[in-house]
């Protein structure tokens, strides 16, 4: 069966309140006019505000979700959210179709407090990063990550900046090639990492280049900071 809309594909962790990882991705998929499908890599206890814990599936069960789909469909991105450690991501990202853009966000910690990937195995990283399109680290994930790769694409977030805060900047081969301004210094939300991730797959889904994904998903993220006056936020363009 043919779908008029692109399908865009998050493999992350279930948020029961709906303002990160897999139910935040797709509202964000469906907001750019993609078909968005989910794979839950764990699903957590939280709310906007507390983080108690998360409970991790296996990679079997992980990648049992994900082979119907691939058989069946055929995936224009793939965003990857939370991950318990680096031979999870891997497993994952070889069981993807080498041609599907994917887009990483390196999760280190949950918006509400809680530890997630700590465990970050040098061995192997850059093998799993030249399968990633990009990567979307805030400062403290890029540090904990190491240098800027030259294996992948990276979206650098500026929003832990001391100066130039909230803007971010794009790196081809360890190269910055786009700056992204903040209209503004703007108040947090819950699950905002999450959501500008999967807005550049959906901009990449519907054919825009990474630049012009990057830059529509800063202005996407912006109006969502501003979309209502707590931490979880409403979804419009």
């Amino acid at each position: 069966m043919a779908y008029n809309r692109p399908i865009v594909l998050s493999i992350a962790g279930l948020d029961p309140s709906g303002g990160a990882g897999l139910l935040a991705d797709i509202k964000t998929f469906e907001q750019h006019r993609c078909l968005g499908f989910g794979v839950a890599t764990a699903w957590t206890v939280q709310t906007e505000n507390k983080f108690e814990r998360v409970h991790w599936l296996s990679i079997a069960q992980i990648l049992e979700q994900l082979h119907p789909l691939q058989d069946q469909y055929r995936l224009a991105a793939v965003k990857i959210g939370i991950v318990q450690d680096l031979h999870m991501l891997q497993a994952i990202v070889e069981a993807l179709p080498p041609q599907v853009p994917i887009v990483w966000d390196p999760v280190m910690a949950a918006s509400a407090g809680g530890a997630l990937l700590s465990n970050i195995n040098a061995a192997i990283l850059p093998g799993i990063l030249k399968r990633l399109y990009l990567v979307t680290p805030n400062l403290p994930e890029s540090r904990m990550l190491g240098p800027l790769s030259n294996d992948c694409k990276v979206y650098l977030k500026g929003g832990h900046a001391e100066t130039e805060k909230g803007t971010d900047f794009l790196y081809d081969q360890g190269v910055m090639v786009q700056r992204f301004a903040a209209t503004d210094i703007l108040p947090g939300k819950h699950g905002s990492g999450c959501i500008l991730s999967s807005a550049i797959a959906a901009g990449l889904a519907t054919g825009l280049d990474l630049p012009a994904a990057c830059r529509q998903a800063k202005a996407y993220i912006e109006k969502i900071l501003v979309s209502n006056p707590n931490l979880l936020a409403y979804h419009h363009v």
